[in-house]
């Protein structure tokens, strides 16, 4: 039997050279190392520089000055500010609102005079002729012109809360003579005699004087006391 001839490798070219590109490649990346630290330290190196020449133009500019004596003067810190809690503002000034009936026979209430005055139990006669004299002055007013009974209503007790939180004593409550109304009647005027009458915060209250607004305003006194918030923090206490 013949031998099989044995045939010569094929020539396939010269060996791959993936090691040597591998290697070429880790020299570039090591490379763009260090020039990005090399540049991270020049960049620090001239902060410092910078940094330092900033100071040291700071003291020459201050080399001169003279500290400021002490005076000993102490600085208060600021009083921290109460929490002052607006829902139950509204929530009391809404139920306050709905509170004042306009059936009360205030006519038994009033003095007989040409003044229509009023005075709570307990008061003195002579605070309403000293309201009329402006024995006390007048810090606040509110005018009720161009109100709705209801809208009337709710912004006067809004408005006597806020006096009572703002502790004011002598208020102006401006109802109008009715000229613009029907009939020329002044439907506002009867209803704040009886909404006041039925406040405990309204000690007194009479006819303005002419100058502050005659018979289409009121002159009021109120009860002195803490403000709302205080109240309002104590209730909750």
């Amino acid at each position: 039997m013949a031998r099989p001839t044995r045939r010569p490798p094929a020539d396939t070219g010269p060996p791959p050279r993936a090691g040597l590109d591998s290697l070429g490649g880790l020299r570039d990346a090591i490379r763009d190392r260090e020039r990005q630290r090399a540049e991270a330290e020049a960049a620090a190196r001239a902060q410092r520089v910078r940094v330092e020449r900033e100071r040291t133009e700071f003291r020459r500019a201050v080399a001169d000055a003279v500290p400021l004596p002490p005076t000993g003067r102490v600085v208060p810190a600021p009083a921290a500010v109460a929490p002052i809690a607006r829902q139950f503002e509204q929530d009391e000034t809404r139920a306050l609102a709905e509170s004042l009936s306009d059936e009360i026979d205030v006519e038994r209430l009033l003095d007989t005079d040409e003044a229509l005055s009023f005075r709570r139990p307990g008061v003195g006669p002579d605070v309403p002729r000293r309201l009329r004299r402006g024995d006390w002055v007048i810090q606040r007013e509110i005018d009720l012109h161009g109100f709705r009974v209801d809208e009337a209503r709710e912004a006067l007790a809004a408005f006597l809360a806020d006096c009572g939180k703002r502790e004011v004593r002598c208020v102006r409550i401006v109802h109008g003579k009715g000229l613009g109304s029907v009939n020329r009647e002044p439907v506002l005027k009867g209803k704040v005699l009886r909404w006041l009458a039925q406040r405990d915060q309204v000690l007194a209250f009479c006819q303005a004087g002419p100058s502050d607004g005659g018979s289409g305003a009121l002159v009021a006194l109120l009860r002195p006391g803490p403000p709302l918030a205080d109240r309002v923090s104590r209730r909750r206490g």
